[in-house]
């Protein structure tokens, strides 16, 4: 009697020069979704790979019975639009993404996601208990500053349904931050931890952090208004010593004084500068950019 799920599931996998350790981490992927579930895909974004990543995943896809797609980035995109072309290319009720071939989790984890998610939660995200300095602080900003009831942190990979990636492309045709869009969806999302670490960083992830506390947070309007007030506060204490110069007679040499102040007021009124027209590119950017990736080809191949 076959006691295998029915729903159909599938696993988008992010590589970027990845060479054997995406070989390793697809069969360590399948091999967990074959013993589970009757129907799965395997789509893996090759995101402009120079190196042999794609050559052994090919030879090992030929070999094993999962369909498996691969999507060509005709250039290199990053994580996150490449992992929104696979989304896109995906079919799967439920849909995992993993968006590193680093597998420091049991992989028995991949399954009990899918069984967190049957329980009524969207968003399974699963994480690691320990986490490096850079992200803790970055989610510390973030969700300080964020409306979501959920705090993001750190994860491994994360299963979200159908109806998840659906509700979040309804609010918006482009996301420059997936695990944000999610938390902001209003569904119900939650964590699994487990003992280990990512030690593997992926490129632009400054970028991406600058982007997610300026679309999905107050972050930037706040520290707009803290370099406000404090240019202020600078003004007006310039305006105190002056008065008490002229009114002691006391009169000092003013174009240090001078050029000091217009200095530090010109370094604030950049900054906030900088931070509008940070919100202004985003938003062009998300308004009139119509083509959100470029795919060179599609590849499928299954025994």
């Amino acid at each position: 009697m076959n006691t295998k799920e029915k729903n159909f599931v599938s696993a988008v996998v992010y590589l970027h020069n990845d060479g054997a350790r995406a070989v390793e981490f697809c069969r360590a992927a399948a091999a967990e979704l074959e013993a589970h579930f009757a129907q799965y895909e395997l789509v893996v974004v090759d995101d402009a790979c120079t190196d042999d990543t794609v050559a052994r995943l090919r030879e090992w896809g030929r070999e094993q019975a999962a369909p498996l797609t691969i999507l060509h980035m005709s250039i290199f995109h990053g994580l996150e639009d490449a992992m929104n072309a696979g989304l896109d290319a995906a079919i799967g009720d439920y849909v995992y993404e993993f968006d590193s071939t680093e597998l420091c989790y049991p992989a028995s984890l991949i399954f009990e996601a899918y069984r967190t998610a049957l329980t009524g939660n969207d968003i399974v995200s699963v994480c690691p208990r320990s986490v490096c300095g850079g992200s803790k602080l970055f989610y510390s900003i973030f969700n300080a500053h964020s409306n979501s009831a959920y705090k993001l942190r750190t994860d491994a990979f994360r299963l979200v349904t159908r109806r998840a990636i659906n509700r979040v492309h309804a609010s918006s045709a482009h996301l420059p931050y997936r695990k944000a869009a999610y938390a902001a969806s209003g569904l119900k999302m939650v964590d699994l931890e487990f003992d280990g670490q990512l030690t593997v960083k992926s490129r632009g992830r400054f970028n991406l952090a600058l982007d997610s506390l300026t679309l999905y947070t107050n972050f930037g309007f706040k520290a707009s208004v803290t370099i406000t007030l404090c240019m202020l506060a600078l003004a007006l204490a310039e305006l105190l010593y002056t008065l008490i110069v002229f009114t002691t007679g006391h009169p000092v040499a003013g174009w240090t004084t001078t050029m000091f102040v217009i200095t530090v007021g010109f370094a604030g009124l950049f900054a906030v500068l900088t931070i509008v027209i940070k919100y202004l590119s985003l938003l062009l950017n998300m308004t009139f950019r119509q083509q959100k990736y470029l795919v060179e080809s599609i590849e499928k191949l299954q025994k």
